[in-house]
């Protein structure tokens, strides 16, 4: 049983959820070991990801713990046994962690929608804007840091799922660099927007009804909605939030959100007015 030094994001999420159902079952760790001939020991090691888990032991566990959902066990199955060795192991070690978590989560995603604030989503982002960004961070980053960010943050920008962005006005008049810096920004929102599956949409500072909801996040669907995930900007990195309860309290939020924004047409709209503002 060799274990996993740093297991990442995905592979923790596959032991939460295994913790879960059998916790859900009433069952502790030692009634879990029992069932497949193993120690309590091994059983933690599964549910925290350190170690491996195959599909026949992931059916196993399910099947004890009366979990009929086969789509989610399906789900559950095709973690544990993915080998995915994506392009942002190159990274590993130069970056951050969470860097490379969200990028394996935004690999998986079945649709992403964001909710921007202050900044435009990192996913839409020019290069000039990106470091302007990054730029910004404190403490300072070396050059070498500064210059592993923005590539790694320009490869992420190959959205293939669908995706959704509202972004506020304020995230659109923040000058994050120069007038020029915030013009090829605007293009290439208006250009990533007349994507079949990419909707923008803005929040003017005038519109009614977004105060309930002010809050920048990102939504990740997962293969089932039980593995969904939501991510939130921390002081030193990304925070992965995936219980039931707070996923469908960002439901909701991006609901009213989204309900509060212009239309995509309107929106691209305001962006061309914006635009020759400046």
């Amino acid at each position: 049983m060799v274990l996993r030094r740093e297991p990442t994001a995905r592979q923790m999420r596959l032991g939460i959820e295994l913790r879960r159902l059998r916790e859900a079952a009433g069952l502790t760790a030692v009634d879990a070991a029992a069932l497949l001939g193993a120690g309590r020991v091994q059983i933690s090691h599964i549910e925290a990801g350190i170690v491996g888990v195959s599909e026949e032991r992931v059916r196993r566990l399910a099947s004890h713990y009366a979990c009929t959902d086969t789509e989610f066990i399906d789900a559950l199955v095709a973690m544990a046994t993915d080998r995915t060795r994506g392009w942002w192991e190159e990274y590993r070690g130069l970056l951050p962690t969470s860097f490379l978590d969200l990028s394996e989560l935004e690999h998986h995603a079945r649709f992403q929608r964001h909710v921007a604030i202050l900044y435009v989503p990192g996913l839409l982002q020019t290069e000039d804007y990106a470091r302007a960004v990054f730029s910004s961070r404190l403490p300072e980053l070396t050059h070498e840091e500064l210059e592993l960010r923005i590539r790694h943050r320009k490869a992420r920008q190959d959205i293939t799922v669908p995706y959704e962005a509202v972004i506020h006005e304020a995230a659109l008049r923040i000058r994050v660099g120069d007038r020029a810096t915030s013009k090829a920004q605007f293009a290439q929102l208006l250009e990533f927007s007349e994507a079949d599956h990419i909707t923008l949409r803005v929040i003017p500072f005038d519109l009614d009804g977004f105060a309930s909801a002010a809050s920048t996040m990102t939504y990740v669907g997962g293969p089932v909605p039980r593995l969904d995930t939501v991510v939130r900007d921390a002081p030193h990195g990304s925070v992965l939030i995936n219980s039931e309860a707070q996923l469908n309290t960002y439901r909701t939020a991006f609901r009213k959100v989204e309900s509060a924004s212009l239309e995509p047409e309107q929106s691209r709209d305001f962006i061309r007015a914006l635009t020759q503002e400046l």
